[in-house]
């Protein structure tokens, strides 16, 4: 039996391996996956096994214990709006003026902008694993160092701990998931990080409102925020480290168990497919870092036409992200509300917050179906008109107070209702486009710039947060709320402007498409011209596989009888 067993194996390994290859069939030997990663032809990401579509156990337990990172950054945002507004004289001064809270809100950006530049060599080094967990205990010190400060200035330098906290997570949590994903479930499974950044804001404004009108309740709140960190932390123990880390340190056996956790559908083939491709393709990002300088590779991004177009796109909406000031409306919500006169301005801020939830939902169902460019045409729009009725009420609400808001006035009703409902449709508006289609910006770049390309974009985000963050309560005083919601009203006008002549739509392209866009300008129509010719292959390639059902033959995709080798599909 044993032999007949070790017959059968030889057999498989010996069998060529059924590959699709630019929608035609080949076959090659196991031996040549190695040629064919090296030439650009085959990645990890291409080669299919069986049950991908499938999510196991391990998977969500993954995605579970990870995106915690998410929820922590969420709940960050969300609680600071809520405390800002409890904290009274808590910290020393009668009542905290606008600098104190732009410097309190902003510590914590800071940190993060700092914590973020660190976190990718960082996990080069020690392994994504333990980034994670240095992050957590960073934000549990944080957290209680928030709960216990009696001094402006403490609390300023714990926020900024938070931040950095905040940093590391918001950068390996999403590189980890997407290592540790199955190939066709790792866009949902990493985009589910957002969704985890809006449920923690809900969280946060949810507690802040439980705990508004107790006696020192925003301690509670901030102090909190060390309970996930905390689980995240005892969770990380379970979980094992990237397959990627594991091979760069020649950890063969160990990548190939974690392989086999997941895709625990497919067959024992396949699997070492899987592992001689992805060892491939590290082997080869090793070589590129080895042959060039940092300095080199930061040069191509820069000197190449079509890299460096690819960063003008990616920071650019990484900016307009930011510059649309929908973070400060998130900082600031409940400060902004109690001006205005609700009795509980937390809890009003749990209404925009869940509003960001649910149409963060509906974007990552539609995202792939719609389009990321046709959901930022169309969603950025509603965003001007958002604040632009946002800027036309606080004209007429403040029109008796010399257009500032002044604590104490007994403000129009029906102007801060209208207020809200500005607030709402500007997040909506937002939370369906460009709360998520600038964070595929992995897609537009080449491998051997990913890394940069993808750094610079995501410090172009944290800069705009800190630079709007820091400016947002100043704004307000010297332009008026009017004026404010006006100004950013523009600055969205400008970033649909951008997108509409620059930003190509890239759903539906294979990697290598998305770089032959950038070859003559932006490629917007390029773009375009591309998808239909890639549907129009789609409806061929169908109508040729009704043509040979009934004529396959061993090999072929679909053969029954578990004979099936592992395919490949476009990358």
């Amino acid at each position: 039996m044993s032999n007949s067993r070790d017959s059968k194996d030889e057999v498989s390994r010996q069998r060529p391996v059924n590959l699709r290859l630019n929608k035609h069939i080949i076959y090659v030997e196991p031996e040549d996956i190695s040629q064919l990663n090296a030439a650009g032809e085959l990645s990890e990401l291409a080669v299919v096994a069986e049950g991908e579509d499938k999510t196991s156990w391990f998977i969500w337990l993954l995605v579970l214990c990870t995106s915690i990172s998410g929820l922590l950054f969420g709940y960050d945002t969300g609680v600071i709006s809520g405390a800002l507004v409890s904290i009274g004289s808590d910290l020393g001064p009668a009542a905290l003026s606008s600098g104190q809270k732009e410097l309190i809100t902003s510590a914590t950006t800071l940190g993060a902008l700092i914590g973020g530049l660190v976190a990718g060599m960082l996990s080069d080094f020690v392994g994504r694993k333990l980034v994670l967990a240095i992050a957590d205990i960073v934000f549990i010190g944080g957290a209680i160092g928030q709960a216990v400060c009696h001094t402006v200035w403490s609390m300023i330098g714990c926020r900024f701990l938070i931040g950095i906290g905040v940093g590391l997570a918001s950068c390996v949590a999403p590189l980890y998931i997407q290592e540790l994903s199955p190939t066709r479930q790792r866009g949902r499974m990493v985009v589910l990080n957002v969704v985890m950044i809006t449920g923690g804001q809900v969280i946060a404004y949810g507690i802040g409102a439980a705990f508004e009108h107790v006696h020192g309740g925003w301690r509670w709140m901030v102090g909190l925020g060390a309970v996930p960190s905390g689980i995240q932390c005892i969770l990380l123990t379970f979980l094992p480290e990237s397959p990627r880390i594991l091979i760069r340190r020649g950890q063969m056996e160990a990548a190939h168990r974690v392989m086999t956790k997941v895709y625990s559908y497919a067959t024992p083939e396949q699997v070492s497919l899987k592992v001689r491709a992805l060892h491939s393709a590290v082997k080869r990002s090793i070589d590129i870092a080895d042959s060039t300088t940092l300095l080199q590779r930061f040069g191509m991004a820069f000197l190449n036409p079509i890299n460096r177009r690819a960063v003008i796109v990616s920071c650019g909406l990484q900016a307009f992200q930011q510059l649309s000031g929908f973070n400060t409306l998130m900082y600031y919500s409940a400060t902004i509300f109690q001006e205005i006169g609700f009795n509980n301005p937390t809890a009003v801020g749990l209404i925009v917050s869940g509003t960001n939830f649910i149409f963060t939902l509906f974007a990552l169902k539609y995202i792939d179906i719609i389009g990321r460019r046709k959901i930022m045409i169309f969603s950025a729009p509603g965003m001007v008109i958002g604040l632009v009725l946002a800027s036309i009420s606080f004209h007429y609400l403040t029109r008796r107070t010399g257009g500032n808001l002044v604590d104490g006035t007994d403000y129009s009703h029906t102007w801060s209702a209208i207020v809200l409902v500005s607030m709402i449709f500007y997040v909506a508006s937002y939370a369906t486009g460009l709360g998520n289609v600038p964070w595929q910006q992995g897609e537009l770049f080449s491998l051997e710039v990913r890394g940069i390309g993808t750094s610079l974009a995501t410090f172009c985000n944290w800069a705009g947060n800190l630079l709007i963050g820091s400016t947002y309560l100043s704004l307000m005083d010297r332009i008026t709320p009017a004026g404010a919601f006006g100004f950013y009203a523009g600055l969205c006008l400008l970033g649909w402007i951008f997108c509409v002549f620059c930003f190509p739509e890239t759903a539906g392209l294979s990697l290598e498409e998305v770089q032959t866009v950038f070859r003559n300008g932006f490629g917007v129509r390029e773009s375009e011209r591309l998808r239909k010719e890639r549907r129009r292959l789609v409806v061929v390639q169908k109508e040729r596989e009704k043509e040979r059902a009934g004529k396959t033959s061993d090999g072929e995709k679909n053969v029954k009888g578990g004979e099936v080798g592992a395919s490949v599909r476009e990358v």
